[in-house]
Formats: C-alpha cells, sequence, structure tokens
C-alpha cells in the first residue's frame, strides 16, 4: 500500500512539473504576437468616425434650458406629491390613486431629468 501510494505522489509530482514547463512555452509564445499584426486587426474598430446626433448637436444654452424647465416641473411635482401624501395623512382624505399616480409622473420625470443631464453633460465623447 505504501508502494502504491508513493508511486502515485511521484506520478503526481512528474505531472505538475510537466505541465509548468508546457505552460510556461505557451506564455512565451504569446509574449512574441507581432504588435502590428494585432493593431492591424484593431484598426477598423479604433480608427471609426465619431458622428454626433442630433441630440448631442444643441447648444449648451438650449439643453441648460430644457433641463431647467425639467426641473420646475419636477419640484412642483415634489410639492404635489408631497401636498396630496399630507392630506391623507393629516386629513384623513381618500385620495390614495392621485398620491400614487402624482408619485409615479415624478419619479419618472426625475429619472428622465437625470439620464438627459447625464447624456448631455458628462464628460465623454460618444
Amino acid at each position: 500500500m505504501k508502494l502504491l501510494s508513493k508511486i502515485s505522489m511521484l506520478f503526481v509530482l512528474l505531472t505538475t512539473i510537466m505541465l509548468s514547463s508546457v505552460s510556461t512555452a505557451v506564455f512565451a509564445a504569446d509574449d512574441e504576437v507581432d504588435v502590428n499584426s494585432a493593431h492591424a486587426v484593431l484598426a477598423p474598430f479604433i480608427e471609426k468616425e465619431v458622428v454626433l446626433g442630433d441630440a448631442v448637436m444643441i447648444e449648451d444654452k438650449q439643453k441648460h434650458e430644457v433641463l431647467f424647465y425639467m426641473g420646475v416641473l419636477l419640484l412642483i411635482l415634489i410639492v404635489t406629491t408631497a401636498v396630496i401624501g399630507l392630506r391623507m395623512a393629516l386629513f384623513g382624505k381618500k385620495l390614495f390613486v392621485q398620491h400614487m399616480i402624482s408619485a409615479g409622473f415624478t419619479v419618472f420625470l426625475a429619472f428622465a431629468h437625470a439620464v438627459t443631464a447625464i447624456v448631455w453633460f458628462f464628460p465623454f465623447t460618444l
């Protein structure tokens, strides 16, 4: 039994040494890849012509105005949602559906405002 375990340990050791030498040869071959051929393969993807869409070509002043009006409407919706919620909580009015509709519009406009601001003013080029 001891002889069998020693033989299996020796087999595992030799297999590990053999695989490590093979893997070093493979990694050495990967390092020798020609940089020019890799660049030639990627060139069509790297050298794309940048075309700006209509939404990005708007002047900054007009973008700020649109975001301002969206922000004003968002504040009005937030106040409206809060007032409806207070009327329900303090005075016992049955306005749950109106409150949820107002909250839905508020959340939708908040996301639209955030996405518009990120698309127009986040510091990266398309």
